[in-house]
């Protein structure tokens, strides 16, 4: 397994929220993508969400990574007391994603199955039987392959 990094859930200003925090831990954003970034046919994007984040990532230290979206307001509000973030498992490839997906999953409520995210990399997300929210994720561009 390569690392466990927190996943937060915005109201809308993932993107306020995160440069607060590069300010306090430093470093640059590795990923910033918004909701227009995805638009597209079978993607509508509402004019009022388009710059909104759907995926924002802040490196700290050597191995941790912060990571964030802001929730699209069909989805309704994100309570402030619950459902405001997820564990996110990032692994060392699609195979060991797909065993701690099905295994962690099971008995729960899936709620994105795994496979290729709009974000460019292999993720699903879901509510363990203990109603822990989850997302396993690997990224085939931090891999880094030794021969």
């Amino acid at each position: 397994m390569k690392a466990i990094n927190p996943w937060i859930n915005f109201n809308g200003n993932a993107e306020e929220a995160f440069n607060f925090y590069k300010s306090v831990f430093g470093g640059e954003f590795t990923k910033v993508v918004r909701f227009k970034d995805l638009a597209s046919d079978e993607f509508q994007v509402p004019e009022n969400e388009a710059d909104k984040i759907m995926h924002i990532s802040l490196p700290i230290g050597r191995n941790n990574v912060l990571i964030a979206n802001d929730v699209p307001e069909f989805m309704g509000p994100v309570n402030e007391n619950e459902n405001r973030s997820k564990i996110a498992v990032r692994t060392e490839s699609r195979d060991e994603a797909d065993k701690v997906f099905n295994e962690l999953s099971a008995g729960g409520n899936v709620e994105g199955p795994i496979g290729d995210s709009p974000w460019g990399t292999y993720a699903g997300m879901f509510r363990d039987k203990y109603g822990i929210e989850w997302i396993v994720e690997f990224d085939p561009m931090t891999t880094i392959n030794i021969a």
